[in-house]
């Protein structure tokens, strides 16, 4: 069973809906239990890396979440979920992350070409940088749907997307996994990541 934690933040219908398209039983839960028994975990997050981060913590979930990640659960976060397992963000001054991915998030107008739009919204080409169970099922050059501002600074990326500066996409850290783009928006290359996940296994 696939845990979607429901901390209050996240396109929670959407990502059930797309687990379901792909033959995947997956719930929306907030229970501690009901995470600990699960299989896998998705983070989901829409909204500000500060705010998020405190109702995750103040849920009691994010030690639920680091110690699944700690006993080699698969862990997959999505767009702002993808950023809460980095050390830290500097979105609207220094918030604390889950630290299950060594880098930080930065705003992306310090990168790009000064006469992009802000936020960095449409479908982007995926780059890969290296192997990834999560490409399995999918080719260098398909397209995933972004919405952001910030982006992960790491060496754990798995893809990045062409913004005028090449912006974190995907990354991996042994069974932590992370998309910075919408695989629930993404039609059917974002199905296929969502299959991939589902196919990991709990490393030792």
């Amino acid at each position: 069973m696939i845990a979607i934690i429901d901390y209050g933040v996240g396109n929670l219908f959407s990502l059930m809906c797309s687990f379901s398209a792909i033959g995947e039983t997956a719930v929306v839960t907030r229970d501690p239990d009901e995470i600990r028994f699960a299989e896998k975990l998705v983070l989901p997050g829409v909204g500000a890396f500060g705010d998020a981060a405190e109702k995750l913590r103040r849920s009691g979930l994010a030690d639920v979440l680091i110690r699944k990640a700690a006993n080699g659960t698969p862990v997959l976060g999505i767009c702002l979920g993808m950023q809460l397992l980095f050390d830290r963000s500097y979105e609207y001054g220094e918030h604390q992350g889950l630290g299950l991915i060594r880098g930080e998030i930065r705003p992306i107008k310090d990168v790009i070409d000064s006469t992009l739009k802000i936020p960095h919204i449409g479908w982007n080409p995926l780059i890969f940088t290296r192997p990834s169970p999560l490409l399995k099922y999918i080719n260098e050059g398909d397209c995933v749907y972004f919405v952001h501002s910030y982006y992960a600074v790491c060496d754990n990326t798995v893809a990045v997307a062409d913004y005028s500066a090449p912006l974190t996409a995907m990354v991996q850290s042994g069974n932590v996994y992370g998309c910075q783009f919408h695989p629930e928006k993404s039609g059917d290359v974002g199905l296929n990541i969502l299959r991939a996940f589902c196919e990991t296994e709990v490393s030792a």
